[in-house]
């Protein structure tokens, strides 16, 4: 969602823009519908985040890489800015999105490809990939200021896996996962536990749940600090691998950030 809302912020008019993941989907287990693979076949161009975020269609892309252009867009990304998990099993955490700054570098990748699609409509795709890195820079900064409201103390995101490592190094915010960098890992009794101690101990006000991961896992960590007297509240639903439904607000890839970090500041300043 997050990309195909920046290839038709930047494509404008002179593109059809499908994207296939919608609403409340979660990439790291999605596979492809035969819908899908249609779209896929007529399509001329293929944006994807790629390090592995789309693990089940990686196998998809490269086949079609034979064929037609096929771009993950966190090429445009260096290296020395990607996070290694160490258990993430030698991958780089794709949630690249969450650093605003860092998502906007993805900017001249797409305006290239599509220049290079489509050069009758290359001085549009610039002009517009101007205005839009403007409004992520501005974006960047907002969002830094609306995370400095929250007492350093209380910089603490809990949530049900680690997709916001970005966002906590950009913004200045220590981010908690239930579940590893992929929600296809599994997660057990003594990582609850764990997750428990810790908000107990800092007495942490808040933690969230994601709109692409059932709540059942973070529930688990709400009841066992309330079997300890500690009474911790959900601070709200986090739009983390998929932006909101149509009118939510979140629907775009700007809107859900601030969706997201307004929840965030709220629940724990």
């Amino acid at each position: 969602g997050m990309i195909a809302d920046m290839v038709s912020r930047i494509g404008g008019e002179q593109v059809h823009v499908v994207g296939l993941m919608g609403p409340g989907v979660d990439p790291h287990y999605y596979k492809a519908t035969q819908g899908d693979l249609n779209h896929l076949t007529r399509a001329s161009t293929i944006f994807y985040n790629g390090l592995f975020l789309e693990g089940k269609m990686e196998g998809i892309f490269e086949k079609m890489a034979r064929q037609k252009t096929v771009i993950a867009i966190s090429r445009a990304i260096d290296e020395s800015r990607l996070r290694r998990p160490p258990e993430f099993k030698g991958h780089f955490d794709p949630h690249i999105w969450f650093n605003v700054d860092m998502w906007s570098a993805a900017i001249p990748v797409v305006e290239q490809t599509l220049a290079e699609a489509v050069p009758s409509a290359a001085a549009q795709f610039h002009e517009r990939a101007v205005a839009y890195k403007a409004e992520l820079d501005e974006l960047h900064t907002w969002v830094t200021q609306q995370v400095a409201q929250v007492p350093e103390s209380g910089r603490i995101l809990v949530t049900a896996h680690d997709a916001f490592g970005y966002f906590g190094d950009a913004y200045g915010i220590e981010v908690l996962g239930l579940q590893g960098i992929s929600t296809v890992a599994e997660y057990g009794v003594n990582d609850v536990r764990h997750l428990v101690d810790i908000i107990v101990e800092r007495k942490v006000k808040a933690i969230f749940v994601e709109s692409s991961v059932p709540e059942r896992s973070i529930n688990a960590v709400r009841e066992g600090c309330e079997a300890r007297g500690h009474d911790v509240v959900i601070g709200g639903t986090l739009y983390s691998d998929a932006m909101g439904e149509a009118g939510s607000g979140a629907d775009t890839y700007a809107g859900m950030v601030r969706t997201n970090v307004n929840t965030i500041v709220a629940a724990l300043k």
